[in-house]
């Protein structure tokens, strides 16, 4: 039997412009956006229409699941907490990341954690536990020994949407300069200046072994089965470079502004944290996204560690930069989506999927996202 609502009295944020009218779904499908009064379905006394958000690289299930160093929820548990807060930012197509290669000093999981995490995942959408739609980012660690072992367990896995190449080691990309690097890991783990050498000295080690070897392999790989890739903290013009050179859609937090500047021009999308938009720069001493925002280099915003940045970032950059309100929410919606090739969400259109989430925000104040449905049925 057919399903049909209306969502009447709202201000809808399309792609280039804020019409007030109407949406009309049925059966979880966009069938009609119409401007103007009407009398006929659930008023939203002037609310904001949003499309459902869609994330692309969020570390924030992790969190969930070891809560404390070295304790693990219950894996189910976890996933149900993650999602609710997922939902309630108004995600409704979440990419969770999931770290390749964990032979690292030890190690924060074990080899097999992250597919039998994905598994989990894939069971609790299955008994209809979620209220969003989870697929995979493959985070790939491609300097450590094990990043190819641990790749490949998931050979075949139709949920990965993502697969990212990253170097964590001192000295490349995210981490230009040692004062960075201390503050990330001999402060936040607690090591003697004796155990930090080491943890340096191995990294390096490791990453001069086998960074550009893993790299290559997973790039070939992904190119062959026709999975979009990332960059990851690209610093300059040389890595820039050598991610055009593998086919590279996504370049992720970009350091500086040359490189961002480059991967924009080269057709790349520039995806910055949105944490980093609300606090008014990066946690690690790189570029500020707003600064790329203001070059116009910045193309996709993700939640990274904090679920509801990624809504309420878009409402500060269109209160202080010279952008409009819906091209800031299409860097959380239509952009991100398209970039994963995920082309039936991202925008409020006939035949698009009724992903759509309702805002209340007035001048300056942090929005209330008031309620989200994805493909038509309410979730939040």
């Amino acid at each position: 039997m057919s399903s049909e609502t209306v969502f009447r009295n709202a201000n809808i944020i399309l792609e280039t412009e804020i019409i007030h009218g109407s949406v009309q779904m049925r059966d979880g499908v966009i069938v009609d956006v119409t401007q103007g009064p009407s009398t006929i379905g659930e008023d939203f006394e002037g609310d904001y229409l949003l499309p459902g958000l869609v994330e692309l690289h969020t570390d924030h299930l992790e969190g969930h699941y070891t809560p404390r160093p070295s304790l693990r929820w219950n894996v189910t548990a976890a996933i149900q907490s993650h999602d609710a807060q997922i939902a309630a930012s108004g995600i409704t197509t979440v990419l969770d990341c999931l770290r390749m290669g964990t032979n690292q000093e030890g190690g924060e999981f074990e080899e097999d954690e992250m597919r039998k995490m994905a598994d989990a995942l894939k069971k609790a959408g299955q008994e209809g536990r979620l209220r969003a739609e989870h697929l995979l980012h493959l985070r790939c660690e491609v300097s450590a020994s094990d990043v190819m072992e641990q790749f490949a367990q998931f050979d075949g896995v139709p949920e990965i949407r993502l697969v990212s190449l990253m170097d964590h080691a001192p000295g490349q990309r995210q981490f230009q300069s040692m004062d960075q690097y201390i503050l990330y890991y001999k402060t936040m783990k607690g090591l003697s200046d004796e155990a930090f050498e080491v943890f340096v000295q191995n990294r390096i080690a490791r990453s001069e072994r086998y960074s550009d070897k893993h790299r290559k392999m997973i790039a070939g790989i992904c190119n062959e089965r026709g999975i979009p890739m990332a960059s990851h903290d690209d610093a300059n013009l040389d890595h820039v470079d050598e991610s055009i050179g593998f086919g590279v859609r996504l370049a992720e937090f970009p350091t500086s502004l040359e490189a961002a500047k480059a991967s924009h021009d080269a057709g790349l999308s520039v995806l910055m944290g949105a944490p980093n938009v609300v606090r008014g720069k990066s946690h690690s001493g790189n570029i500020a996204a707003a600064d790329l925002a203001r070059a116009g280099v910045l193309d996709v915003l993700s939640s990274d560690y904090v679920p509801f940045s990624i809504m309420h970032a878009p409402f500060i950059l269109a209160d202080t930069i010279n952008i409009t309100l819906p091209q800031a929410i299409a860097m959380v919606t239509a952009t991100p989506a398209k970039a994963v090739g995920l082309d039936d969400r991202g925008r409020i259109a006939p035949g698009l999927r009724a992903d759509l989430v309702r805002v209340r925000q007035t001048s300056g104040d942090v929005p209330i996202v008031r309620s989200v449905w994805r493909q038509g049925q309410r979730v939040n």
